[in-house]
């Protein structure tokens, strides 16, 4: 399609997902804090099937590749992140037995039961905390498990400022105790929650502050670009200023 067919939405979707695209990951995280995850999933064996859902460019998905035996899928809606993905797959020898396809996490191309891990870093809020865990239950085997991070409040109240900006950005943001109700309620055993630190977000936020420059040089004048800069900007200003009311957490589950 080209440009001059395109419309704003679409536009502004290939802007928002280049400004992701030069990083190894698409939000706060790291090796660790996968690997810390992972310590609490038991069972995995060369027959079982991961899915990583929303995986971005593969960052936390090759840690997955390099520690467990699995088969392990990507699934991504943006194709050149898959492109990427599968790149680093075969740059890291990981392809025999990992890839990354394009597909619609409110659409899966899985088969009921299919799954023995389904984990999503930083993405599940694009279909919601409870839908997600909700509707993706049902290609998880009796036993396998859902391994996600999502935005929480770490109190009960926190100022108004802080309030408005991530009830408006993602309204089911909630604590720790509705989130680990709701996953309840989904139909699975929680098995650990735990805080992503803050040493992921002020990294996240110092590597995405550097590729500032480069992005709206490249594209200069273009007013989309120069206020989602703006809004990045200012939401790591908010997590400066308010990290102690809210971040990632890690919730894992285990369907029964």
């Amino acid at each position: 399609m080209s440009k001059e067919k395109q419309t704003i939405h679409e536009f502004d979707l290939n802007v928002i997902y280049e400004y992701f695209s030069n990083v190894e990951r698409q939000g706060p995280g790291s090796q660790e804090i996968t690997l810390k995850a992972l310590s609490f999933i038991e069972g995995l064996t060369e027959k079982s099937k991961v899915a990583d859902i929303g995986c971005g460019t593969g960052g936390q998905t090759m840690v997955l590749a390099q520690n467990i035996p699995c088969e392990i899928i990507g699934v991504e809606l943006w194709s050149d992140f898959i492109n990427q993905f599968n790149q680093n797959a075969q740059n890291k020898n990981l392809h025999d037995r990992m890839k990354g396809i394009v597909g619609n996490m409110e659409n899966l191309p899985f088969q009921e039961e299919d799954l023995d891990l389904i984990w999503s870093e930083g993405a599940i809020y694009n279909i919601g905390f409870k839908r997600g865990l909700n509707e993706w239950r049902k290609f998880l085997k009796q036993g396998g498990y859902i391994a996600v991070t999502e935005n929480t409040w770490f109190t009960e109240e926190r100022p108004a400022e802080i309030q408005e900006f991530w009830q408006k950005a993602y309204s089911e943001i909630d604590t720790i105790p509705n989130k680990v109700a709701q996953m309840q309620k989904a139909g699975y055993l929680p098995i650990a929650t735990f805080i992503v630190p803050e040493s992921c977000w002020t990294n996240y936020y110092s590597i995405m502050q550097k590729t500032h420059a480069s992005f709206l040089k490249k594209y200069n004048g273009n007013k989309t670009a120069e206020e989602f800069v703006g809004y990045q900007r200012y939401e790591a200003e908010l997590y400066y200023k308010y990290k102690a009311y809210y971040g990632y957490v890690f919730y894992i589950g285990k369907k029964i």
